[in-house]
């Protein structure tokens, strides 16, 4: 079946589940916008800047347990979308970013809204891609999709030149469980010799702190801790105030939780003597 590299994109998101995107249209982008028309299947949500698409899907994944899907167009469009991006990675969100790019020719010409949005990213994604062929199309979005949610979770960044969107192609399907990547092998399970060394101290211990992450939720963790919450303590009444409910702790174990380094100063001066265990996704 002849279908454009747009099309594609679409065909694929509907194989992968996605039932709603957000996104802003622009010039390099519209060749997958004219497709979306074809696929009512998709909501599409209408942002109006592109940084509010990125933070919408961050939070549609957060909600829903999906992977979030945005759109922008190349150059400014792409770059709104970084800080949602980093959200994102930073606090392992599955997440599918599909921009547009000039075509294949211009590519590294300084063209109209040329912006190097794969270089930009590449320290806050899991991964990306800059699709070359729309033969390449399938195996991308699903290799992305497959990445964005499995081992810890995070953005995939898919760069796809306008020429692309528009060439037709013969459209070999490539379902989710189709993903074949020799290279990509996440660790899915914790080290056992850790794992009992930290239960060991646990157990040892008299006044245990178990901080606990959204990880936990993600992980669907979050019903197995019947514990008294005292966290946002630190948060409500500043790290000097909550460093002092915790001064005479012996283990600080934080739970798919990304330690911050504020909260880290306070913790080191007032609790120095307290062992660290952190685990995350």
């Amino acid at each position: 079946m002849e279908l454009t590299g747009a099309e594609i994109i679409m065909e694929c998101l509907l194989r992968e589940g996605v039932d709603v995107v957000f996104g802003y249209p622009g010039g390099a982008i519209l060749p997958t916008y004219d497709a979306m028309t074809k696929y009512p299947q998709i909501h599409h949500v209408l942002v109006r800047h592109e940084q509010g698409a990125s933070h919408m899907a961050d939070g549609y994944a957060r909600a829903t347990g999906n992977v979030g899907v945005c759109f922008g167009t190349s150059g400014p469009g792409a770059t709104n979308l970084v800080t949602g991006i980093a959200t994102a990675a930073m606090d392992s969100i599955p997440m599918v970013v599909i921009t547009g790019q000039v075509p294949r020719p211009s590519i590294g010409t300084d063209a109209f809204q040329e912006t190097d949005i794969f270089g930009i990213t590449l320290p806050i994604v899991k991964h990306s891609y800059v699709v070359r062929s729309p033969k390449d199309m399938a195996r991308i979005v699903a290799e992305a999709f497959f990445i964005a949610r499995t081992g810890r979770p995070g953005p995939v960044l898919i760069d796809v030149p306008k020429d692309v969107g528009v060439e037709e192609f013969d459209y070999i399907p490539v379902g989710p469980g189709e993903v074949h990547l020799p290279g990509y092998k996440p660790t899915v399970k914790g080290n056992p010799r850790q794992i009992d060394h930290a239960i060991r101290l646990l157990r040892r211990a008299k006044r245990p702190l178990l901080y606990v992450g959204g990880g936990a939720i993600t992980a669907g963790a979050l019903l197995l801790l019947s514990l008294p919450v005292v966290g946002m303590f630190v948060f409500f009444f500043g790290i000097f105030a909550g460093a002092l409910l915790l001064f005479d702790l012996e283990v600080v174990e934080a739970i798919v939780f990304s330690f911050v380094a504020m909260f880290l100063v306070g913790l080191f001066v007032f609790v120095m003597s307290a062992i660290y265990v952190s685990m995350t996704t």
